[in-house]
């Protein structure tokens, strides 16, 4: 043994950090899942049948406090994918809706930018192989300007060319869907099903879902997977299961897919648990969770790879900010590296606070001027009573809302167009207001304050936000206090207004439509 040898063994020895390889960083699932209200999860109490949610509780850690900032789909996957609340978008589309200076109302009208800002742009630039299979539905309006598509007609009826001009644009989408970022892409829903292919094909999806873990399995990677379940209505889970084995984003396939456990196996396994016809869609979905679990385990990497699942919102409070069915969502993650098993965390994680975990825990290299609203939720994962926020904000069309743990404040700010709108009676304008993206929609069903301008709900003694305490002497104190937070969250959003709380522009001040409140009322009837 040469002198050399000998003393680079010592060094080696004295030294042990010095020349060890660093830890090799996790793989990223991110499983999202369409409309899913968390009462529904078996993990949560629900009466369905889903083995595979209740091996990730089991295996890892489950949340009883996660929320989505907004509670439709476009504004949700927006923030999943970078870190930021919607209403900061720069998208060209959002800003020409909503000139700097102009209140925003973020809603179906977000699209993810072109800035190289989102995960799967940042992770590439850091190593990681950074894939996106399913359910996008953050392209803009429509096709976002985009070129090289063929323009299909709603409700258009079947025909080869129409099924060949599908197939032609999935590849299409795959390719705008890498212009932002991700290295890999396919099966791509561009947003909701539609016809003559409306439906769902879990199988189609999960097996590129598959393929991409095969492709990469040496190196990092993210995976951001997008099911079109558990969007509804319940008979169309059943309907697609039964009927539509060939149906998917591409056209109909040659011939049904063979990935996942047979489709009669579903209602089979269903029936059996005493379940009926309606409850096919939620083991449905966890069937393909349960294929990239067993790839994992195939390959032998489960021990370093982050399973995150999560519904982009509730379902019944769609389009609202009431916690219940409406921002609070399911949320359950499996790290076996750096998570304990049977884990509980009732702190309280909102959206924003994915990518910066992500970031964090890939070592990514960040660019300096990227723009995050959320916090790393790294510290949470080893103690999960830590508390990493005082409260969560939520934004959806004309509302915002700030929730702590144990309270509920939403303040609705009509701008002074949509004042006008009200005003005039205008049906059709109304309609919108009272539809997804007004910032009430389904909650005017369930909750009898919901299209007032100021309203405070204590969810320890009244979790069904049932009685508003906005305008009760004894919680004055209470509500300014909630106010001063939102006061605060709102000043982070450059040169947007609203309501009192950031003057300016087309913002209107609290009470500015308060004698329009019974127009609101009977439009929310009569829809």
């Amino acid at each position: 043994m040469t002198r050399t040898l000998l003393f680079l063994l010592l060094i080696t020895a004295a030294l042990p950090g010095v020349f060890a390889a660093a830890p090799p960083r996790p793989n990223i699932i991110f499983f999202l899942v369409d409309d899913y209200d968390k009462p529904e999860t078996s993990v949560y109490g629900g009466k369905v049948l889903t083995p595979n949610l209740e091996r990730l509780a089991k295996e890892g850690m489950t949340f009883h406090n996660a929320h989505m900032t907004s509670t439709v789909c476009t504004p949700s996957r927006y923030t999943c994918l970078t870190g930021r609340y919607a209403g900061s978008s720069t998208h060209p589309a959002f800003l020409k809706l909503f000139p700097p200076g102009t209140q925003s109302l973020p809603a179906f009208n977000v699209g993810l930018e072109s800035d190289d800002m989102n995960v799967g742009r940042v992770l590439a630039g850091s190593g990681y192989a950074t894939g996106f299979v399913g359910k996008y539905h953050v392209g803009g309006d429509d096709h976002g300007g985009a070129t090289g598509l063929h323009d299909v007609p709603k409700n258009a009826a079947y025909s080869d060319d129409l099924n060949r001009k599908f197939f032609e644009n999935e590849k299409r989408y795959r390719e705008l869907v890498k212009e932002r970022g991700f290295t890999w892409a396919k099966s791509i829903y561009w947003a909701n099903t539609k016809a003559p292919f409306k439906g769902h094909n879990p199988e189609w999806t999960i097996q590129s879902a598959l393929e991409f873990i095969d492709l990469h399995k040496d190196q990092p990677f993210y995976l951001h997977y997008g099911t079109t379940l558990l969007h509804g209505p319940n008979g169309e889970w059943h309907r697609s299961l039964v009927e539509k084995e060939r149906v998917t984003g591409e056209g109909l396939l040659p011939s049904p897919l063979n990935v996942m456990p047979k489709r009669n196996s579903v209602l089979r396994r269903i029936r059996k648990a005493g379940l009926t016809e309606n409850e096919v869609g939620y083991l449905w979905m966890d069937d393909s969770l349960g294929m990239l679990l067993e790839k994992l385990d195939e390959h032998g990497i489960a021990d370093n790879t982050i399973i995150l699942f999560l519904a982009d919102h509730g379902s019944e409070m769609k389009g609202s900010l009431f916690k219940q069915r409406g921002t609070e969502v399911p949320c359950l993650m499996r790290w076996p590296k750096g998570i304990k098993p049977g884990t509980v965390c009732h702190e309280l994680v909102q959206n924003t606070d994915f990518v910066p975990t992500w970031f964090e825990l890939a070592g990514a290299k960040v660019p300096t001027n990227y723009r995050i609203d959320g916090v790393s939720l790294g510290p949470l994962l080893g103690n999960p009573v830590k508390p990493v926020r005082e409260f969560v904000y939520g934004e959806m069309g004309a509302a915002r809302s700030i929730k702590t743990k144990e309270w509920n404040y939403i303040a609705l700010r009509h701008t002074k167009e949509q004042i006008e709108t009200i005003a005039a009676g205008n049906k059709r304008e109304l309609k919108k207001l009272q539809g997804l993206s007004g910032g009430v929609s389904r909650g005017v069903r369930h909750h009898p304050a919901a299209l007032e301008a100021d309203q405070l709900y204590n969810l320890a003694s009244d979790p069904s936000e049932q009685t508003n305490l906005a305008g009760k002497p004894e919680f004055k104190d209470r509500l300014k206090t909630m106010q001063n937070m939102l006061a605060v969250e709102l000043k982070r959003f450059p040169d947007r207004p609203f309501g009192e709380f950031v003057p300016g522009g087309n913002a209107t001040p609290l009470g500015a439509a308060e004698n329009l409140l019974n127009v609101l009322r009977k439009a929310a009837r009569e829809k």
